[in-house]
């Protein structure tokens, strides 16, 4: 269980990443979660902080798409304005919207990485998929109340993992 809840990485900050790590791994995509990964939850409104890191991203040569469990019109709007792809109604951990992820971005799952701010969700779908995965900070402590709950135990389960040495702040 621990396996599949475990990051390869975790990042405070989503543009504290830089393309050259990832690509120093032989990675070519990257699969990104929308709320509070990308965007604050709800929202459409990108950081300059984030526009900025997605055209260094691309412009360093990384195909980038979003995965999100969102509805498609927020999902489409983000997507259209950073110019890259997107799987709405995602139904994350599931592997279908990851697959149909890595087809939209022609790479396979051993050049792929995924990043969003649920262990349970995000990190877990890419586990199962083996992604290269990274997990973030939320962007913000607004979110639905059942993904409140499920934060709780997101929490312990943090805690078990730092414990155990698995992964460290």
């Amino acid at each position: 269980m621990w396996k599949r809840l475990c990051p390869a990485l975790y990042l405070k900050n989503l543009v504290d990443l830089k393309p050259q790590y990832l690509q120093e791994r032989g990675l070519k995509g990257v699969m990104l979660d929308l709320d509070n990964t990308l965007v604050e939850w709800g929202q459409v409104k990108i950081s300059p902080a984030t526009a900025a890191w997605v055209q260094e991203m691309k412009q360093s040569g990384l195909k980038l798409c979003i995965v999100s469990n969102a509805l498609e019109e927020r999902v489409k709007i983000v997507g259209e304005s950073l110019g890259i792809p997107w799987v709405s109604r995602a139904i994350k951990p599931r592997k279908l919207p990851f697959k149909k992820a890595l087809a939209l971005l022609g790479t396979s799952p051993g050049e792929t990485a995924t990043i969003g701010d649920q262990l349970f969700t995000d990190i877990c779908g890419g586990n199962r998929m083996a992604l290269f995965t990274i997990w973030t900070t939320p962007l913000s402590t607004t979110e639905l109340l059942v993904t409140k709950m499920v934060r709780r135990l997101e929490k312990v389960v943090a805690r078990k993992l730092r414990k155990k040495g698995i992964i460290s702040d």
